[in-house]
């Protein structure tokens, strides 16, 4: 399978070791300046010391409800924090070492790219499948021997959990429009500019093979979330937008893919919560095993589809 994106010559050029390590240098200081970042703005807002904004964050995190502004202090932790650590660094990587332009992301025009109102349908109906995935992954135990490291993930896992379920509370349409953007907008551009765009490009120009390209890029974009218990679903998804950038040509197709994704998640939950839709997205219940299989048949017929009539097209 030969990506549409290897026709831009400029990606020809094999990645070195050496600008890999860059982009992991240069993701690494983002994450750093963006605490920083946050540090400053809670000093200047509120007044605290350096010592005083770590401690305050630390229990913002832990007990949000105690505060009356947490839930959007820790929307700017979140948005600030994926932009420092994700796209800002993709940004300057591609920028300075491989000196290259954002055009160069997307070799294939976004209007010569055929069936991108697929996209949308493609994810949704990846959804239950990707639901019993979870299913499964949650009942993965590792062996006797790294029994307290399972245990250290399962009681993350149940923190992340009382922090995800607090801010997707939403008392006010004004806090839907903010979720949207921090949680759905922001990954999207970001986490797709940085695992698709600069790395899953190179992983395929570096391996030879894109299937392997794709892969490597989906385990490294799950497990930089560090959350065990969702490692193989995120990492499928990974795969999924990663496809769809091999076959497109073009960066925004997954980073659609990657904001109906989580945009539909958020919307479903707040129509939820208005008792506007019956269904709990959210909700831990079995995937009907058979649902599941035929989300899956469809997915994959779509995918092949969406890739058929891309194949077919020039790039202009």
């Amino acid at each position: 399978m030969q990506p549409i994106y290897t026709s831009d010559h400029a990606s020809s050029r094999p990645p070195t070791l050496g600008g890999l390590t860059m982009l992991v240098g240069f993701v690494l200081l983002g994450g750093v300046f963006s605490t920083l970042v946050l540090f400053g703005l809670l000093m200047a807002v509120n007044g605290m010391g350096a010592s005083e904004a770590q401690a305050y964050l630390l229990e913002l995190a832990a007990h949000p409800a105690a505060y009356p502004n947490a839930w959007y202090e820790l929307m700017l932790l979140q948005a600030v924090n994926h932009l420092g650590t994700f796209f800002i660094p993709s940004l300057l990587y591609w920028y300075t070492i491989e000196r290259r332009t954002w055009n160069q992301f997307s070799p294939r025009p976004m209007n010569s790219v055929a069936g991108v109102g697929l996209i949308a349908l493609i994810v949704v109906a990846f959804m239950p499948f990707d639901g019993l995935i979870i299913e499964w992954n949650q009942g993965i135990h590792l062996p006797q021997t790294l029994a307290p490291l399972e245990q250290w993930a399962r009681d993350k896992e149940k923190d992340l959990e009382g922090v995800t379920k607090y801010l997707t509370t939403f008392n006010t349409g004004l806090q839907l429009v903010i979720a949207l953007l921090v949680i759905a907008i922001i990954p999207a551009i970001g986490e797709e500019t940085l695992f698709r765009g600069v790395l899953q490009r190179n992983l395929i120009i570096w391996t030879g093979n894109s299937h392997v390209g794709v892969w490597l890029a989906a385990a490294l974009f799950s497990a930089i979330h560090v959350q065990f218990l969702g490692f193989f679903p995120r990492m499928f998804l990974g795969a999924l937008f990663g496809y769809l950038y091999v076959w497109s040509g073009n960066l925004w197709v997954p980073i659609l893919a990657h904001f109906v994704n989580n945009g539909f998640t958020v919307f479903m939950v707040y129509l939820y919560q208005r008792k506007l839709v019956a269904m709990d997205i959210e909700s831990t219940e079995s995937v009907p095993v058979l649902g599941a299989l035929l989300s899956g048949v469809v997915t994959i017929g779509l995918l092949y589809y969406f890739r058929q009539i891309n194949r077919s097209r020039q790039i202009s």
